[in-house]
């Protein structure tokens, strides 16, 4: 069967396939012009889907009757990215916010002096996977092996949460992660190699095997910095504040997803698959100023522990259904 490279969904899981033999300023060409040529016929669902404000059932709001919730959090995906995670801190740290810090475990390896600097600093360091091939999910023999792995570093690292890389997602399978929270899943997004979406900018809670606890999963709900500000070349935060905007109104969770791998800093010139940091700093301006005072800011791990001790009924999602497209 031919496939037609203007089909999105086709060209996405074929893509993907091939994706690590092909350099990456031919990668970035390609994503480009397959992403603008579907935009049109996602703008009813992306970067806003209305059907995602809806509220769980017996929801009572966020602390202190707080508008909506926020939290930020990066992945980092690189040695490149691992370089600059301090400087992303830096930024943050002067405008009173505190986010969490998500490495991969055998890609590269992550100091303890960085994690430690995070740490000391109010951050929150979790796990990015351990290889980020996109073979996590393709096997359980090959899940229980980097399951393994990632509950010794889980435990040796003190941390609680985990974000699967390239937002690939079984719920069910990764209930067997020794983890309080998961940030694998996103409320819409098109452009993912796993597609669909959960549908909330809320968390909830997912069920796992037998007696074991719940965990909670809180999905990206503004659109990860890849997709508007280097495949799009997008110059303004316009679309996170579009999107922002809309999650206030609506009581949500705010939570958004970047990258210092792709950010330039200082003032340098970006590479193809870079944008300038500023424009994640005025984002993060414009929140405060328009918002002062009405968001409920946290890490992950204080947001589930929230919910776990808050939500009794919730819009509780059975383990492994994700409303994703494999």
């Amino acid at each position: 069967m031919s496939l037609n490279f203007w089909n999105h969904r086709a060209f996405t899981k074929f893509y993907y396939r091939i994706k690590p033999v092909i350099p990456r300023r031919v990668q970035i060409i390609l994503r480009r012009a397959v992403l603008k040529k579907a935009l049109p016929r996602f703008a009813s669902v992306w970067p806003i889907d209305e059907s995602a404000g809806t509220p769980p059932v017996g929801w009572k709001g966020w602390p202190k009757g707080k508008q909506f919730a926020l939290v930020l959090t990066h992945d980092v995906e690189s040695e490149r990215g691992l370089g600059r995670c301090r400087r992303l801190a830096e930024i943050e740290m002067g405008l009173g916010f505190r986010s969490s810090f998500n490495f991969v475990l055998k890609k590269y390896e992550t100091p303890d002096d960085l994690r430690n600097f995070l740490n000391s600093n109010g951050f929150e360091v979790g796990v990015h996977g351990c290889y980020h091939d996109g073979k996590k999910f393709s096997s359980w023999e090959i899940f229980q092996e980097r399951a393994k792995i990632i509950n010794r570093f889980l435990a040796d690292w003190g941390a609680e949460g985990f974000r699967s890389p390239s937002m690939l997602c079984n719920l069910e399978w990764i209930g067997e992660l020794d983890i309080l929270y998961d940030l694998s899943t996103f409320d819409t997004d098109p452009f993912e190699p796993q597609q669909g979406g959960v549908s909330t900018i809320f968390p909830f809670v997912v069920s796992r095997k037998g007696d074991a606890p719940p965990f909670v999963e809180m999905p990206y709900t503004l659109p990860q910095d890849f997709t508007p500000y280097v495949l799009l070349g997008e110059r303004t935060p316009d679309i996170w504040k579009k999107k922002l905007d809309w999650i206030a109104e609506k009581g949500g969770m705010a939570l958004v997803n970047v990258h210092p791998d792709y950010m330039a800093f200082e003032g340098v010139r970006p590479g193809v698959d870079e944008y300038p940091s500023d424009i994640y700093e005025d984002f993060l301006l414009y929140l405060k100023e328009r918002y002062e005072g009405r968001y409920h800011h946290c890490l992950p791990g204080e947001l589930a522990r929230y919910y776990l001790d808050n939500v009794k009924s919730d819009k509780n999602i059975e383990r492994g259904e994700t409303g994703y497209e494999s």
